[in-house]
């Protein structure tokens, strides 16, 4: 009798072990699509001087690449039901490693942005996938924990790619990193199938209409900001494709994307009073602590993304280093967020969700506000990475709390839909979060340099001989190649490098405190987060797309 118990007790351990094996081919899926959009910005240098391209091609690669995942990972959350999510998975695996294969081997910004464009269709329906084969191997407390670790692997992903990618790229080559990515999707592939298969759902049609409008919306905002700096905010710009009446075409095009998107939620409203299957299932937004999630989700994402724009920014041009220590020096970071994420699901049975969100976003003040009153020209210091790491801790709580409460929140057979709405919001919070801090540091940098040129000694005839309306982040070498060709002494360079540089930190700062506001103001619809402490999720119900009540399918 004591053996059979040491057996059953020895057979318990063995599940138990070989239950994370799952979670491992999910995280590496997440790891390889993480890996691409961080080891694009990482190697630009090598990639612009190999395919002797603008700089501007990364940029718009990894536009199109997150205008594909956010415009069509609502269509691959329903693809994975038509054909089973498992199998979903291991074409999307295939396909993305795919495009990484014809990343490493381009020649053009065509192929590159081909490469990417077939990225993020892959990308939009692997997506949703990850949440439904989480729902499916785990419950209770592990599936808490997959899931705070699911949405850490981004920030892990960062940091890994950009310290990683950046040697391979100084000492080998720039497609040797995008060659990696081919490999890892081929070996993810291969142990896919220790993933719990599951049943496609039958009747499930697609929503074309829903399908174009969702992409319009999600195409005309992302544009519409990612052009902002461009093409003007409100007076066009001589780099504006069109001029209306004068004005800038990019707030247009946002208000016009919003438009789409209010079509899109009236015309599922429709097929749900008719009876049929919308896009995205509307009961995913339809109380409100889950709008007030996804508003949160929202902001918390865009937040990250400025972090992620300053901290380069800082370094290669206030501080002119190179990429190399912009990789090493984002570390601190990207290692909080992803601590912060599998670590405070040990929180989730003491704290409420509520509680949990005022805490996050209150590191995240702190955070910001430390780092705009002590970033200087010396970015060791110990306390800008202390700053850093507190505003990590916060973003790492926030966005894996907000995950969560997503999914015990809405209907337990819509797994799918939580996945897309969160490919959605991640894609669309990075875009917003990149166009934010680049208008409002430039602008910024416009207002100081103008204010402190007016007050300083340098001479009015420059200000005809600089143009003041395409004021940008440079180095103190680039101002002093550009001077050299006005009328400017070397003592009038030499002040207005000076002037410059302390613009630049005045800048940087003054986007450090408005983060911390914004951050401070978000603590407000956070509370509108639920006060309870969610009780364990039913699995049945989440892995299969049945009524709530009815009989579940066997697996």
């Amino acid at each position: 009798m004591s053996a059979q118990s040491s057996t059953k007790s020895n057979t318990a351990v063995t599940v138990l072990k070989a239950s994370w094996v799952p979670l491992i081919i999910i995280v590496l899926a997440q790891l390889q699509m993480g890996v691409n959009v961080n080891a694009l910005p990482v190697s630009m240098g090598p990639i612009i001087d190999d395919i002797n391209a603008p700089a501007t091609s990364v940029a718009t690669a990894l536009v199109l690449y997150s205008l594909f995942v956010a415009a069509f990972v609502m269509l691959g959350a329903k693809v994975g039901k038509m054909f089973g999510e498992r199998l979903v998975f291991q074409i999307a695996v295939l396909a993305h490693g795919a495009s990484m294969a014809l990343m490493a081997v381009s020649n053009s910004t065509e192929t590159m942005n081909t490469a990417q464009a077939i990225a993020g269709i892959a990308a939009a329906a692997l997506v949703p996938t990850l949440v439904v084969l989480i729902a499916a191997n785990y419950r209770e407390r592990q599936q808490e924990q997959a899931l705070g670790i699911l949405a850490s692997i981004p920030a892990v992903a960062s940091g890994l790619t950009f310290v990683v990618a950046g040697f391979i790229a100084t000492l080998l080559s720039w497609r040797v990193s995008f060659g990696l990515i081919t490999v890892i999707s081929v070996a993810v592939f291969i142990i896919s199938f220790r993933l719990k298969p599951i049943p496609r759902t039958p009747g499930i049609r697609i929503d074309l209409v829903g399908v174009v409008l969702s992409a319009l919306a999600i195409a005309c905002i992302l544009f519409g900001f990612n052009n902002l700096n461009t093409w003007g905010l409100v007076l066009a710009k001589a780099a504006a494709p069109i001029s209306l009446f004068g004005l800038s075409p990019a707030p247009f095009l946002i208000a016009l994307g919003i438009v789409f998107g209010q079509a899109f939620f009236v015309w599922s409203e429709k097929r749900v009073a008719t009876k049929k299957t919308p896009l995205l299932a509307m009961e995913v937004l339809d109380s409100s602590e889950e709008r007030a999630a996804v508003i949160i989700f929202l902001v918390a994402g865009a937040l990250g993304s400025v972090i992620s724009f300053l901290i380069p920014l800082y370094i290669q041009i206030v501080q002119g280093r190179t990429p190399l220590f912009t990789s090493v020096a984002i570390v601190p970071y990207a290692l909080a967020v992803a601590a912060a994420a599998i670590l405070s699901v040990r929180l989730y049975d003491r704290l409420t969700p509520r509680r949990l969100g005022v805490i996050s976003f209150s590191l995240v003040t702190v955070g910001a506000v430390l780092l705009s009153f002590t970033v200087s020209n010396e970015w060791a210091t110990p306390a800008v990475i202390l700053g850093l790491m507190i505003v990590g801790l916060g973003e790492g709580t926030m966005l894996t709390l907000l995950f969560n409460v997503l999914v015990s929140a809405s209907p337990k057979h819509l797994a799918g839909d939580v996945g897309a709405l969160r490919g959605v919001v991640n894609n669309v919070s990075s875009a917003l979060g990149a166009a934010f801090s680049s208008v409002v540091a430039v602008g910024l940098l416009s207002v100081f340099i103008i204010s402190a040129f007016n007050i300083s000694g340098l001479p009015q005839s420059l200000h005809y001989e600089i143009n003041f309306d395409n004021i940008d982040f440079v180095s103190n070498d680039q101002l002093r190649s550009v001077l050299s060709q006005t009328s400017a002494t070397p003592a009038e360079v030499n002040e207005a490098v000076v002037l410059n540089a302390a613009a630049r930190l005045r800048a940087l700062k003054a986007t450090f405190l408005i983060v911390a506001i914004i951050s401070l103001l978000t603590i407000f619809p956070s509370l509108r987060l639920p006060g309870y402490i969610p009780g364990e999720l039913d699995m049945e119900e989440l892995i299969h797309d049945h009524p709530s009540g009815s009989p579940a399918v066997n697996t």
